[in-house]
């Protein structure tokens, strides 16, 4: 029986088409460090990174490619982000699809007196936008918000928030965890100070290969909280300011960045708004056939037009988990069951505690995999 890989929101799967080989180029061919010589295949290894830099900026309508920050995944990103710029009395306003990569840093910097608000959305995932208006206080330094939710797939809209919080002269950073490589983002028309993402799911590259990118007047609030060498001005002791340099101390991950270069490559010339197409087409296309099992299960967000290609199934009369289980074990299917990291989306949702099922598709899935799926759980429930 052959495998079929529905935990793209997880980590995509497959990866671009080329990435392994510019990954094992780089191993075999290349080798060095970067910033750190002055020899060609140092110099080599710098280009391709500046490439990389410069290939963000362009998918992300940014300019200024210092300010491209490269770290393992996006986890990272939003905690230099939360951990660098939250001081006391600070006051932050999140949502309640976030992902704990977000939530976990904000409780934990309620001990030094920073404060949020979460704001409610409805049982599609819709944000309260009126709501997060009314929810600014005098102390309020930051939005932050996940693009698109893991667990529902509705793409929050960024221009609005933006736009509110530029009006309110608050900056605004967003979690694109989800939506980088599948949704188009202009980070200077939804007037984003910080756009964190990572490379392994919809930018189809390879795991510990994140980072973010950052506007000038945000920059300056941040304080570096991983500090080391950065091959510039090694006669200091204290850390540079200069970026990206600030915020990348230590060897990075070259072989990560070469496989990103890759992916980022083919996402340009297949084109990102053709992957969101094949994915909502793959959606659509679950939710027509699932619709004969309305009485077993229930689709959460199934009424959102506006998502990303994730799709999760809550089972009216059997365990979750048991379903998810006899999924993959029986039919090869791969899934995700359980909370997926946000128990604040499934409170919203009603599914806390028991999680829900998530198929997520990409945009090397196909319609026959969908049927596969379908017949399983046809089998599944009638047993």
């Amino acid at each position: 029986m052959k495998s079929i890989y529905f935990d793209n929101g997880a980590t995509s799967f497959p990866k671009a088409p080329g990435v392994s080989d510019a990954m094992c180029k780089y191993i075999n061919e290349i080798g060095s460090s970067v910033n750190r010589g002055i020899y060609d295949k140092s110099l080599q290894a710098e280009r391709i990174i500046l490439d990389t830099r410069e290939m963000l900026c362009d998918l992300f309508n940014f300019d200024k490619t210092d300010n491209v920050v490269f770290t393992k995944n996006v986890t990272e990103s939003i905690n230099v982000i939360l951990k660098g710029f939250l001081k006391k009395d600070s006051h932050v306003i999140v949502t309640s699809m976030e992902h704990n990569a977000v939530m976990r840093p904000l409780n934990s910097l309620q001990d030094i007196g920073v404060s949020y608000t979460c704001i409610s959305s409805d049982q599609d995932g819709n944000l309260n936008y009126d709501e997060l208006e009314s929810s600014i206080q005098e102390n309020t330094k930051l939005i932050f918000t996940i693009h698109s939710s893991n667990v529902s797939g509705t793409i929050n809209d960024i221009n609005r928030i933006g736009q509110i919080a530029k009006d309110n002269n608050i900056f605004f950073a967003v979690d694109a965890a989800q939506t980088a490589g599948i949704i188009d983002i202009d980070m200077k028309s939804s007037n984003i100070d910080a756009l964190c993402f990572t490379g392994h799911k919809g930018l189809l590259g390879p795991q510990g290969m994140g980072g973010f990118l950052i506007s000038d007047d945000f920059n300056k609030e941040i304080t570096p909280f991983i500090e080391g060498g950065t091959g510039s001005k090694s006669d200091l002791e204290i850390q540079p300011m200069n970026m990206p340099d600030k915020f990348e101390s230590g060897t990075p991950n070259v072989v990560g960045i070469y496989g990103l270069h890759a992916s980022l490559q083919y996402l340009k010339e297949t084109g990102i708004e053709n992957i969101h197409k094949k994915e909502i087409d793959l959606v659509e296309y679950l939710l027509e056939k699932i619709e004969i099992f309305e009485d077993e299960i229930r689709v959460i967000a199934k009424n959102n037009k506006n998502r990303t290609g994730v799709v999760s199934l809550d089972f009216k009369n059997q365990d979750n988990a048991t379903i998810s289980y006899v999924l993959s074990s029986k039919y090869q299917i791969s899934n995700r069951v359980g909370m997926h990291c946000a128990p604040s989306a499934h409170k919203t949702f009603g599914t806390f505690p028991q999680g829900s099922v998530r198929v997520s598709f990409s945009y090397f899935n196909t319609f026959e995999e969908v049927d596969v799926l379908i017949n399983a759980l046809s089998e599944i429930l009638k047993s």
